[in-house]
This record gives structure tokens, C-alpha cells and sequence, in this order.
């Protein structure tokens, strides 16, 4: 099945089999290594009386040449197993595994004791088979399986990576992942279509939602809050296609922000008082520019005893506050009924007595009922949505509003934008990768037909370094009382104000000397 074994000998520091070399014309003798070395006789093929696995074991081909040993250097790749062998073996122990166990029993069990069930079952399996591999390789095969059955199969790996930002599965043997704002190929793939349409399903099922042919598309979330969207055949050409965007373990601050150079501090000043004193925030971004994290580091300044409502397609915002209440839409069922929009949550959380509304992702006439609800004494509510510049979030909002319907001339509904919104923050992901907040900016009014907008914070790209990382500064526009200075004021928050624009105006004399 797997091709013969020939006679030779196992190496003592690597524990693999070692070919013999093919026949060469004679060469002056190198040293041999002692007999004491050489570990005890491995059984040919003919000894054993089975066809055992390939020189090399699991991982490599059916014929490979002599193992030589090589410097590993570190690689974005994290699994490089690509023989059909391995795969072959692994459905094999698979199958009879599947047969073997109890899956009701297994059921019952948690995490850990049945994933020592599971790697008990298949080392009887391997031993009644008399499948020969390495120790090593029937530990990676042990959680190989163990993942394929308790998680979700060759997605473990990278999910449990803290440094990856986005996973890109496109059909069953094509991975790609983000890490720090680059795109890798990984060396990760599928059984098949089949196991990635399976483990698709066991995503969106934690959440009460399928995806099969009938609806082929879903949005669905991880345990963790991480967001999820799975898009099947038929509309899926070369397979299902998954996309995962990860959420650090350990929750990004404003500080953290500033360390990364996303902001200076005496803007990371600015955002902690618009949260403090509720100024209505809309963030504005780019996909994959961080608008979500930027959101959950504005709701960090929100005091705890404040009544919070979310609406969000997929439930990612994690809120610290202990008074929060989370909401989430529903896609209609198979026969096209019981749909609940993002449009019916907002309306609804007018009832709920509210202090503030935060909606994930404004995309279409919900947009309405948050102006409504941000003008209705719902102060410092929140919202996010895709824009590439301050002046177009507002166009954006204005646009979505006449989607809904609504037969509002455009002077009206710019006036109601004037007099909902107070700040637009900009976020913006690079050419090189690097996530930086652009624009603080203040929406100050109405000027004929035109709304008029302030910055007072901006980014600004100086250059480049020789390794293609973009160089830029930070830097207060001069403005020294901002338009929501008497609110500040009314918080408590009106020196500390003062304090951040003026050390902002100092250091920037600083960097232009």
C-alpha cells in the first residue's frame, strides 16, 4: 500500500529510517559510525510481513531520497504535512475511529477526558493495523484527530496563534492568514471539500444558523467573539470559502494604542474625554483598518453604571461595563420567515430605557433610527461603518437614510446628521500594513447646504524608512476650544481638554523645529 521499506538503519538523533544510497562508483571510505551507535534490527517488509509506510515516514512521498539534515528556519507556514500518505492513513484511522466509538457516550464527557478517550481508541487502532510511524508523527497524527473531532480539524493551529489577524480558507487546499497587516500562504489544508463544508456547519450550528445549498451564505462567530462568515456551494465555485477575523486574547487599550504608534498620547487624551463625556461617536474605517477595536477601546471610558444596549450582526463588541446588554440579528429560516434586522433591534431598543446605543456596523436604514435615537437623549452612542474619509461617513449616512425609503429632502437629513453626530474618528490601515487612527474630527454644523467639519487631530505620512515601513507624525490642527468644549465642561472633563490640545500644540513645535 505504501511502498516497501529497504534495509538500513534508524538514525539515533533524528529517530528516522534511513534509505539506503543508491549505487555510486566506488569513493574513498568516510568514517562509519560505530556498531554501539546503531539502535537494534529493524524488521524488513518480508521480516514483519506487512507493507509498512515509506523510508520517511508519514510526511514525505512514496519514493523520497535520504533524509539530510537541515537548519529549520522559522516559516509563516504551520503545517507543511502535504503527502497524500499521510492523508490516506489518517481517513483510514479516521474511519475505523469513527466506527470504533460511541459518539452519545463521548458526548457526555468534557474536553479533556474525552480527548484521552479519543487518543486511547486510536493508538489501539494504529497498533491493530500495525501502521508503523515514529513517535513524533503518531503524536501530530494523535492531534490531528483529536481536532478533527472535538474542534474544528486543521484550523486549531492558527486559531490558538495569538499573532494572526484574519484566517482565509479558500476550499479545502488553499489557507491563507494576515499577520501584522501582511498576507501569508500557509502550508495548511483539508482532507477535502467535504471535512471543510463539515466544519463550517459546526460553526454556524453553535449559533443556531446553517449553512448548506438551501443558504449558502452565513454569518456566525467563535466562542471567543470572533467573526465568521462561511459561503458554500453553489455560489462558491472551487469549494466553500471561510473567513475568520480573530480577536486578541488579550483586549487592546488606548495605551496600547499609543505604544503602537496608532495614535500619540495627547490624541488618546482626546478619545478617552469624548468617551467620558458623551459626545455621539461615529468610527469610520476601511476593511481590516481596526474600526471594531478602536470601538471597544472608546467603550472602555464609559462609566459602569450606565444602562448599555448593543446591536450587532454578529456579536464581536466586548464590553467590560457590567450593565450591558447584547443583541444580535437573525437571518430568516428555511422558509423565508422570522428575520429580525438590524433596523428591528434599534427601533426595539428605544424600549429597553437605554443610556447609550452601540451599533456594531451601520449599513443600511438603521442608520435612520441611531440618528433618531442620538437625538432623542441617548447620549454617547456609538456606531461604526465603512468610509475612507470623515466628509464620507456623513455622505455615507445620508446616502444609506435614502435607501431606506425615507422621502426626506437632503437639506433635512443633513440637519439631523448636524445635529446627531458630534465626532467622526478615522481609522486607516496602510500600505505597509500598519493600522493608524487618521482623523479626529468634530462635525460643527451647517453652512447653506453643506455640513461643515473641524479636524483636530491629524496623521500625516513623512516618508519611508529602507525596510517599506511608512514614517509619520501626529499633529493637533491648533484648534483650542473644540465645538464640544461645554460639554466637556459639563463632565468635569474641560481642563484636562486644555491640558491635551496645549501639550499638543508643544509638541508639535517640538517636531517642526
Amino acid at each position: 500500500m505504501f511502498g516497501k521499506r529497504s534495509a538500513g538503519g534508524t538514525d539515533p538523533h533524528s529517530g528516522a529510517v534511513i534509505a539506503p544510497a543508491p549505487v555510486q562508483p566506488p569513493k574513498p571510505a568516510a568514517p562509519q559510525p560505530a556498531l554501539a551507535d546503531a539502535p537494534a534490527h529493524v524488521p524488513t517488509a518480508s521480516e514483519s510481513g506487512r507493507a509498512p509506510l515509506p523510508a520517511a515516514g508519514l510526511g514525505a512521498a512514496l519514493l523520497s531520497p535520504p533524509l539530510v539534515p537541515q537548519k529549520t528556519a522559522p516559516i509563516v507556514a504551520t503545517d507543511t504535512r502535504r503527502s497524500e500518505t499521510y492523508y490516506e492513513v489518517k481517513g483510514t484511522i479516521f474511519g475505523a475511529l469513527i466506527e470504533a466509538i460511541d459518539l452519545g457516550q463521548l458526548a457526555r464527557l468534557d474536553a479533556d477526558a474525552a480527548r484521552e478517550e479519543i487518543r486511547d481508541i486510536v493508538n489501539e487502532i494504529i497498533a491493530i493495523k500495525n501502521i508503523v510511524m515514529s513517535i513524533s508523527e503518531q503524536e501530530e497524527l494523535l492531534d490531528d484527530i483529536c481536532n478533527d473531532v472535538l474542534g474544528y480539524g486543521p484550523l486549531e493551529p492558527l486559531l490558538a496563534r495569538d499573532d494572526i489577524a484574519d484566517i482565509m480558507v479558500n476550499g479545502s487546499g488553499t489557507v491563507y492568514i494576515e499577520v501584522a497587516g501582511k498576507i501569508h500562504r500557509t502550508g495548511v489544508r483539508f482532507r477535502d471539500n467535504q471535512q471543510l463544508l463539515n466544519i463550517c456547519q459546526r460553526i454556524v450550528s453553535q449559533i443556531g444558523r446553517r449553512v448548506d445549498e438551501s443558504s449558502p451564505i452565513c454569518d456566525a462567530r467563535l466562542p471567543d467573539g470572533s467573526r465568521v462568515n462561511a459561503i458554500v456551494p453553489p455560489l462558491a465555485i472551487d469549494g466553500p470559502a471561510l473567513t475568520i477575523r480573530k480577536f486578541k486574547k488579550d483586549k487592546l487599550t488606548l495605551d496600547q494604542l499609543v505604544k503602537f504608534g496608532s495614535i500619540s498620547q495627547q490624541g488618546a487624551e482626546i478619545l478617552q474625554i469624548i468617551g467620558r463625556c458623551r459626545a455621539n461617536t461615529i468610527v469610520s474605517g476601511g476593511t481590516g483598518s481596526g474600526k471594531t477595536t478602536l470601538l471597544n477601546c472608546l467603550t472602555q471610558f464609559i462609566e459602569d453604571d450606565e444602562r448599555i444596549i448593543t446591536c450587532e450582526d454578529a456579536a464581536e463588541l466586548q464590553l467590560q461595563q457590567p450593565h450591558v446588554v447584547r443583541l444580535e440579528t437573525r437571518p430568516p429560516n428555511i422558509e423565508g420567515e422570522g428575520q429580525i434586522t438590524m433596523r428591528d433591534l434599534v427601533k426595539n431598543c428605544l424600549r429597553m430605557r437605554p443610556e447609550r446605543i452601540i451599533v456594531g456596523e451601520v449599513r443600511g436604514p438603521e442608520a435612520f433610527d441611531l440618528l433618531q435615537a442620538m437625538n432623542t437623549g441617548h447620549d454617547g452612542s456609538m456606531g461604526t461603518l465603512h468610509a475612507n474619509s470623515p466628509r464620507e461617513a456623513l455622505s455615507r449616512i445620508e446616502s444609506m437614510i435614502t435607501m431606506g425609503g425615507y422621502s426626506l429632502p437632503s437639506r433635512t437629513i443633513r440637519e439631523m446628521i448636524c445635529s446627531s453626530v458630534d465626532v467622526v474618528v478615522q481609522a486607516a490601515r496602510l500600505r505597509d500594513g500598519s493600522r493608524r487612527i487618521t482623523h479626529i474630527t468634530e462635525v460643527m454644523g451647517m453652512e447653506g447646504d453643506v455640513i461643515i467639519t473641524q479636524d483636530l487631530f491629524l496623521y500625516e505620512i513623512m516618508g519611508e524608512d529602507a525596510n517599506g515601513n511608512l514614517i509619520g507624525r501626529h499633529r493637533s490642527t491648533g484648534i483650542g476650544r473644540p465645538r464640544f468644549w461645554d460639554r466637556a465642561r459639563y463632565y468635569g472633563e474641560d481642563r484636562r481638554l486644555a491640558a491635551a490640545l496645549d501639550s499638543s500644540e508643544v509638541a508639535d513645535d517640538a517636531l517642526s523645529r
